[in-house]
């Protein structure tokens, strides 16, 4: 597909840029408003096309605990075996906490982890339906209270008999952002991976004590941006990080639900080193 095709998907789904703008914008780069139509389906995020990893020998359950600004709800999935684990805190994108994220979870889970996965939209009555909904909805929110309610997670994980104290998080887009905050601001924090996300500040970095593994689409120009001024700051202050550039790959590459922006190798690529770099952290 045509890459300004997809990288006016990718302004759509991350700047204030209305549906009607958007389709109109699209109809004259597909050639009409018929090829537009055509194309959208192979646009749109699709829950069908998810994977779907099977909680037949998982232990998983809803819980809520206290926000700054309302009640915070989470999924949480873990091995059946009821013991202490390493937590790991999964964040979803601007869509808020939905079914590809529940999978993510899942799969973290498999892999013998407390994962967790809170919904930054709870406290405004969840996630909804319909995902023009949810991106305006995030509009809405306040980046210090949503980074507080990340936070207040951690708080709540320590109330836990199945948590060993080690904690680690990973994000994707919005989330992506929040796991690289989360690694400025909790220093408790053992391990922090960000797929395709949005950079801290570099006079923020030196708060960071975590470990960090970073992961970016070579074709993501919006969020690859950040990433010269990050590494300088990340070496300057002696943090220890992975960086991995996939080449051919967009923003949003290990979504599964999103048909022309996955890209299957550099998923499952990025998701193996997650793993792994979570087992060698937590």
């Amino acid at each position: 597909m045509d890459q300004r095709i997809i990288n006016l998907y990718d302004e759509y789904t991350h700047k204030p840029l209305n549906r009607q703008e958007f389709l109109k914008r699209l109809a004259i780069l597909a050639g009409g408003t018929a090829a537009a139509m055509t194309l959208l389906p192979m646009l749109e995020v699709n829950y069908a096309h998810a994977a779907v990893t099977p909680q037949d020998d998982l232990f998983t359950e809803r819980i809520s605990y206290a926000g700054v600004n309302g009640e915070m709800q989470a999924y949480v999935a873990r091995p059946l075996e009821n013991k202490p684990y390493s937590a790991v805190v999964v964040i979803h994108e601007n869509r808020g906490l939905n079914a590809h994220i529940e999978d993510v979870t899942r799969r973290a889970a498999k892999a013998g982890f407390l994962a967790i996965a809170p919904n930054a939209l709870a406290p405004l009555g969840g996630t909804p339906a319909n995902e023009d909904e949810a991106r305006t909805k995030f509009q809405e929110l306040k980046a210090e209270d949503s980074l507080q309610n990340f936070i207040r997670v951690f708080e709540y994980l320590s109330t836990r008999k199945d948590y060993n104290g080690k904690a680690g998080c990973v994000g994707f887009c919005w989330g992506g952002a929040m796991a690289n905050n989360l690694a400025v601001n909790v220093p408790s924090l053992k391990a922090a991976v960000a797929f395709y996300g949005r950079q801290p500040s570099a006079e923020d970095v030196s708060k960071i004590k975590a470990a960090l593994q970073l992961h970016y689409g070579q074709l993501d120009e919006r969020v690859n941006a950040g990433i010269p001024a990050f590494e300088e700051a990340l070496k300057k202050n002696n943090i220890r990080y992975e960086l991995y550039m996939y080449e051919g790959a967009n923003h949003a590459f290990h979504n599964d639900t999103a048909p022309t922006r996955y890209n299957e190798a550099a998923a499952k690529l990025a998701w193996g080193r997650t793993i792994e770099f979570f087992k060698k952290e937590l």
